[in-house]
């Protein structure tokens, strides 16, 4: 503990300071989804290529078709683990603004109840304040000690909102450079504010979207109501017949390869507490939707989700208009589990819709990604002793968790680099993360920081 103890005294210590840091990093307007941001984007990894210099990092941007990577080396005692942390300096639209208490580039701390301050911002949480934490930890050990405790390759993505389109030939383009003995995500979250969590199981993702067309044109509703295709009605009867009244997805050989959750397992998770309301009660619900008989934390860890993030077709501007839209869209996501395969669901997918379509209408597909469900190690020597370290830290043991949502780069690090991953963030479920409003506790942003000084330290002493 005598080479730790000072690292978190001075964590506390700099707190005010890698505020500032955050706040400079968070209005930045790095949004990688929209062209008019592409600047912006560029703009945050300069800045975290100059800030990670300051601490001796040898950090570069990286160019690549679309937002560059920040890519950055630093080196450590002989005989100590070499790790590869990754997280991404990109964020989400920001749309509705309108719905914004603030401006989600002007980053503030405020108190939104006594004793819980948050940081506000777009980005303060995904995933600006995230890597940021263990840059922070990176640098009071360096201005202790002169050197880290091992040696780190750190690699911040510009892309992940977007669909990571440049990720995949990055790694495998620099894939000696970037190989470590295992790397660490900092894309995830806690059970709670006071429990700590490594994720060993991350769901898989599918995204598509469809455009159903039928008239050449838009058509008044008065002269061809009743005669004419209707888009709109078409593709909402193609999505309702997605589920059963049990909340099954019906599209064939969609569960193929999903397994049962083992009852050890399923016992564990219930031994959490977890209720329909106390899961869905902060978010103004109470009834669970999915697959019936089953728990909340099943539902979001382990089972196998359709579900559908856009509708648009016909005017949807203010007022009234009596219009036949000659197309509409939807975009639709499946959450993939176990042995799922993301092609066959796709296919399966549009097979579905295509059997739903008139003669004399159409669909058009258009993929946004996919990869299949991850299942880490649970007996992993680093996951034991980052798993004691953040028990260390935090008023609960730490617990090993499912999630979710989807990281697909964990996959991608198997497959190209041949690494396993140790994730650890420190994300709430309340940080309304690609919502407005969109904040960071700043227990979370503290204890986050000695939380990886912790695990750096850990990882160490296991060598």
């Amino acid at each position: 503990m005598s080479a730790l103890a000072p690292v978190l005294d001075r964590l506390d210590a700099d707190l005010p300071q890698s505020l500032d840091r955050l706040f400079d990093l968070v209005r930045i307007k790095s949004i990688s989804t929209d062209p008019a941001f592409a600047a912006d984007c560029r703009k945050a990894a300069e800045w975290l290529v100059a800030d990670l210099k300051t601490i001796g990092f040898n950090a570069s941007v990286r160019d690549t078709p679309g937002h560059p990577m920040v890519v950055a080396h630093h080196d450590g005692p002989a005989g100590t683990p070499h790790v590869l942390f990754y997280g991404h300096y990109d964020v989400q639209p920001v749309d509705p603004l309108e719905l914004w208490d603030a401006d989600p580039f002007d980053p503030v701390l405020k108190e939104i109840e006594p004793g819980r301050k948050v940081i506000t911002g777009r980005g303060s949480s995904d995933d600006k304040g995230q890597l940021m934490l263990f840059v922070e930890a990176c640098r009071a050990w360096k201005k202790l000690h002169g050197s880290l405790p091992c040696r780190i390759t750190l690699l911040f993505e510009g892309e992940e909102e977007s669909g990571s389109p440049s990720l995949i030939p990055f790694l495998e383009a620099n894939a000696e450079e970037l190989k470590a003995d295992f790397a660490m995500v900092c894309d995830t979250g806690m059970l709670d504010a006071k429990t700590p969590a490594i994720t060993v199981a991350l769901r898989g993702l599918v995204g598509e979207e469809v455009t159903i067309k039928a008239a050449n044109r838009d058509l008044h509703s008065g002269e061809f109501g009743g005669a004419a295709a209707n888009p709109i009605r078409i593709l909402a009867k193609v999505l309702a017949d997605i589920h059963d009244e049990n909340g099954r997805v019906t599209i064939p050989g969609f569960y193929d390869g999903v397994e049962e959750t083992p009852s050890q397992i399923l016992k564990a998770w219930e031994n959490l507490g977890e209720t329909p309301e106390s899961f869905l009660g902060p978010i103004g619900l109470s009834i669970p939707s999915g697959e019936k008989g089953r728990s909340v934390l099943e539902l979001v860890w382990a089972r196998p989700t359709a579900e559908f993030n856009g509708i648009t077709g016909g005017y949807t501007g203010k007022g009234f208009k009596t219009v036949i839209a000659a197309e509409a869209s939807a975009k639709v996501s499946f959450r993939l589990v176990h042995k799922q395969n993301p092609e066959k669901i796709r296919a399966a997918f549009r097979a579905f819709v295509e059997q739903r379509i008139p003669a004399d209408c159409s669909a058009v597909f258009h993929p946004h990604g996919g990869s299949p469900a991850i299942q880490l190690s649970y007996d992993s020597p680093f996951l034991t002793s980052a798993q004691q370290a953040l028990s260390d830290e935090w008023a609960n043991p730490a617990l090993t968790t499912a999630m979710g949502g989807s990281i697909p780069i964990v996959g991608d690090f198997q497959t190209i680099l041949g690494m396993e991953s140790l994730l650890v963030g420190f994300a709430l479920s309340d940080d309304r993360i690609h919502s407005p409003n969109e904040k960071y506790d700043l227990t979370s942003f503290h204890k986050g920081q000695r939380s990886w000084a912790r695990i750096l330290h850990a990882l160490t002493q296991k060598s």
